[in-house]
């Protein structure tokens, strides 16, 4: 495989195979099959997946990473090595070092040698929150306002959503591989383009069209067909193509998808991802640059071809998000069918039986404390659907609890099974068990002087 420090390409391609962690294996699979491309993403993390990583490396030291990555190398390292495909994945986790040494055993068991893999670190801030508190910083919850301190014995991960250019540097040193832990989504395509096409920290309108781009590509294949609003115009669904960005060194580029792939690219599908977790578009604020959402201008340029030009972007603030994940007391839910006529009337009944014979045994939850949710009665889009079957045939009861208290949260799940001979007629369909208490995880956004934050790149073959 190519190690140039740095290439002088006026074009490259860039894949996105992962928009989660639980996406399909066949994104990877098949880009690699169906046709060329420069650089492969993966992207695997979410706020609440960083916690429960930080639990998995508190009860094993070599855990706390995305497996899936390990795996998909084990099935696909031969390909990306022959085909000279480089790969960028957020797959460390909180564990990049864990993540690296599977990744370099899975390449020597395969007799693959000489391929480079490269670790990003410093995003993972949990072991230093005593100190950057005692130093000044409030770590205020972006929502409410609320000091860190009044969580701080209940945190479990914290990590900082570091830039681009880390991955550019890694790059340029050579990798093939590139492991990243928490970062922005869309600057796992944005590193790729700054090593290739020497990309300034000061260049923002481009740096602006890389984070359009990486935003556009980075929940996979929702940007060519699925998740899309007008679903029946989607041709063979089943082999959604995933998304391929063709970038200029200028800062335009193209999102398509293999030829002979299922779903579409036009500039509606595109259009429905880019405003997809959108706050406000034109002021979408990342670690390397401030993009105008609003400035890119998207046009059809052939069969499945969307051209996008004209991004615009500014400097970046001095600071870096931090996703803070914390202990927030317990919940349990759990569910039935309930059959027959009057379906609806009978899963109201079922609810208020389980709350009062709970009250009776001394467990009374708060109305903020409990859900009940009405499957197949319009509950998903209530008030704005369209008026349904008011006797719908069957009914789905989901009912479910929080609180601070575990056990006490656990006794919920015992009222739930009695219903099938203690209440009104039609209950079935409880399958899996009682309902048991599991943690809340709760999520504080916050914001860190990026001056307190300090990368590192290493290099291992």
């Amino acid at each position: 495989m190519k190690t140039a420090a740095q290439s002088t390409k006026q074009h490259v391609t860039i894949a996105n195979g992962q928009g989660f962690w639980g996406d399909s294996m066949l994104g990877p699979v098949r880009l690699l099959a169906e046709g060329p491309l420069d650089y492969l993403t993966l992207d695997y993390l979410a706020e609440v997946t960083m916690s429960i990583l930080q639990k998995q490396r508190a009860r094993r030291a070599d855990a706390g990473y995305a497996t899936d990555f390990v795996r998909m190398i084990d099935r696909l390292a031969g390909q990306i090595v022959a085909k000279n495909v480089r790969v960028v994945a957020n797959a460390g986790g909180v564990n990049p070092m864990a993540c690296k040494d599977a990744v370099l055993a899975s390449l020597r068991r395969q007799g693959i040698q000489g391929c480079k893999v490269a670790v990003v670190e410093g995003d993972d801030i949990f072991g230093r929150l005593d100190e950057l508190l005692s130093s000044g910083e409030e770590l205020r919850n972006m929502d409410t306002g609320a000091l860190l301190a009044s969580v701080r014995p209940r945190v479990s991960s914290a990590n900082v959503y570091l830039g681009a250019f880390p991955i550019a540097e890694a790059l340029s040193q050579g990798a093939h591989i590139v492991i990243t832990g928490r970062g922005t989504d869309p600057g796992l395509v944005l590193g790729p383009m700054i090593h290739e096409f020497g990309w300034k920290p000061e260049q923002y309108d481009l740096l602006a069209a890389g984070t359009i781009a990486g935003h556009i590509v980075e929940c996979g294949a929702q940007c060519t067909g699925g998740n899309y609003t007008d679903w029946r115009e989607v041709p063979n669904m089943a082999m959604l193509g995933y998304p391929l960005i063709e970038m200029q060194a200028g800062g335009e580029f193209t999102i398509t998808k293999h030829e002979g792939t299922g779903g579409m690219v036009t500039v509606d599908s595109v259009r429905h991802q880019l405003v997809y977790e959108m706050g406000d578009p034109m002021r979408y604020l990342g670690p390397d640059c401030c993009a105008d959402f609003s400035s890119a201008r998207l046009e059809q340029a052939g069969k499945d071809r969307v051209l996008v030009r004209g991004c615009k972007g500014w400097a970046p603030t001095p600071t870096y998000k931090v996703s803070i994940s914390y202990e927030d007391g317990f919940k349990a839910v759990g569910q039935l069918t309930i059959s027959g006529p009057d379906a609806l009337a009978k899963a109201r009944l079922c609810a208020q039986i389980v709350w009062q014979r709970l009250a009776y045994d001394g467990c009374k939850f708060a109305p903020e404390e409990r859900i009940e949710e009405y499957l197949g009665a319009n509950v998903c889009h209530a008030g704005i659907a369209l008026p349904g079957n008011a006797d719908p045939a069957e009914v789905v009861l989901r009912l479910g609890v929080k609180g601070q208290d575990e056990n006490k949260v656990d006794r919920f799940g015992f009222e739930l099974v009695p219903l099938v001979t203690s209440g009104p007629p039609g209950v079935t369909g409880f399958a899996g068990g009682r309902p048991k208490a599991s943690e809340i995880i709760g999520f504080w956004p916050a914001l860190v002087n990026k001056q307190r934050i300090h990368t590192k790149v290493s290099v291992f073959s």
